[in-house]
């Protein structure tokens, strides 16, 4: 491999996992909303 192509490998690398690592952590803080909107009727009355 090119120099270039590892470095954009390595930028790639970097893009897609930390996006995963800092989805990870925000989700693990945080899982759920704490109030729900108002939202409209069931149709389907569950």
């Amino acid at each position: 491999m090119t120099p270039i192509a590892i470095v954009f490998l390595v930028i790639a690398l970097i893009i897609i996992w930390g996006g995963m690592f800092a989805s990870i952590i925000m989700l693990s803080r945080k899982s759920e909303i704490d109030v729900y909107p108002g939202g409209g009727k069931d149709v389907f009355g569950d």
